[in-house]
């Protein structure tokens, strides 16, 4: 079955330039030219959120891992994390010097790495909201920057033609891609973490090996690519295009499996949810849709089982077992013990329930940890105030 549109949503008043979902998939985050963040309810007949904050241009936008946190960067040369709920309140990190165009949260939710027009690549960390340290060898504008899955990669894509590969503990540039012809609009990685894929102005998708450096696969389209995403099982990539369409490639089989054509001028963003069985495009036309996947099942439900244990359903650890499958198991297995009984998977299902609810549990406490941390400081900060002025008045008694 084909991908087909499953809701459309309409209330931004310029181009989208950004969309990601929730962990839940009961939300949808979207940037505009418009300045404001909207958060779209995937529920039927729950209202949207209009966010309004940001004094010029939302350029991105990412959920945290855990969904309680949304981050933003604008044209305004601001970060901003937003609490998605009724009243939408933020804070502001004062992040660069130029439009911010990318944030990303690492894996752990704990690092947001930004990118910006001022030529660099930024990391800070969440709760403390305190800017950590500065990437910058590229010398033109870096247009998106993410976090391997382990977290300890960065990659960044520039206008200098240029995708670089960082490693976050020494802060490094550890490669530096340099096949593209023309401006990288995009970079993400693979879920297994082996290799990435970058989007260009040169009308190209590329995929290359991070462990080998070297290039895998090259897609040859007929419009700029704006933006890509993995699906979850890392067998599928989703682009989005200016010349309006999103197209689905086939990573195992090296080809073009689907073009939809939705979007009335470019589609700017495109993003699948967590689970893969949605995806989300924005465009220039000021809308927001969201696709039904209708992959096989069958194709990557197991790939995303065996993913997660980093084994195989045969007991084996990954091996590369192609130059194409980028370090994914890609058997079709099935379900070895189809015959389980339904007490398992219910009593599965509430573990997932209890389990999802403690993360809930655990986010609020670091969210009050990090107001408590910030007042401390204020208090900290006031204290070493008195103190420096009781020493200058007795100095001055003294003198």
């Amino acid at each position: 079955e084909d991908p087909s549109l499953e809701k459309h949503f309409k209330g931004h008043r310029d181009a989208v330039t950004s969309v990601d979902f929730s962990l839940n998939k009961k939300q949808l985050a979207s940037g505009s030219m418009d300045s404001c963040l909207m958060i779209w309810s995937m529920r039927p007949q729950m209202r949207a959120y209009r966010f309004v904050g940001h004094k010029d241009a939302v350029m991105c936008v990412q959920f945290s891992p855990s969904g309680h946190l949304v981050a933003s960067g604008s044209r305004d040369k601001t970060v901003r994390l937003w609490i998605p709920s009724v009243k939408g309140e933020s804070t502001v990190f004062k992040a660069h010097t130029a439009t911010v165009r990318s944030v990303h949260f690492s894996s752990d939710g704990q690092s947001l790495v930004t990118a910006s027009d001022d030529k660099t690549v930024k990391v800070w960390t969440v709760h403390r909201q305190k800017f950590l340290f500065s990437l910058s060898q590229h010398i033109n504008w870096v247009r998106c920057a993410r976090f391997s899955p382990d977290g300890r990669l960065i990659v960044s894509a520039s206008d200098d033609k240029t995708v670089k590969l960082w490693d976050k503990t020494s802060r490094e540039c550890i490669h530096s891609f340099c096949e593209h012809g023309g401006f990288v609009n995009h970079v993400d990685f693979h879920p297994s973490g082996t290799c990435i894929a970058a989007a260009g102005t040169d009308n190209t998708v590329k995929v290359w090996d991070v462990r080998m450096n070297r290039l895998l696969q090259h897609y040859q389209g007929n419009a700029v690519v704006n933006s890509l995403s993995f699906h979850p099982s890392g067998n599928y990539l989703v682009t989005a295009s200016n010349d309006s369409t999103l197209k689905i490639l086939d990573l195992l089989e090296g080809r073009l499996l689907y073009t939809l054509h939705g979007h009335q001028g470019p589609a700017t963003c495109v993003a699948f949810s967590r689970t893969g069985d949605f995806f989300a495009s924005g465009g220039s036309d000021e809308q927001v849709m969201v696709w039904k996947t209708n992959f096989d099942a069958a194709d990557y439900g197991d790939v995303l089982k065996t993913q997660k244990s980093g084994t195989s359903v045969d007991g084996t650890h990954h091996t590369l077992q192609s130059e194409m499958d980028c370090g994914v198991h890609l058997k079709k297995t099935k379900p070895q013990d189809s015959g389980r009984n339904h007490a398992q998977q219910d009593e599965e299902t509430s573990l997932a329930n209890t389990l999802e609810h403690i993360m809930e549990q655990l986010d609020v406490l670091t969210q009050t940890v990090s107001i408590l941390e910030q007042r401390l400081t204020l208090t900290e900060d006031k204290l070493k105030e008195c103190l420096e002025n009781q020493q200058k008045i007795i100095q001055n008694k003294t003198s």
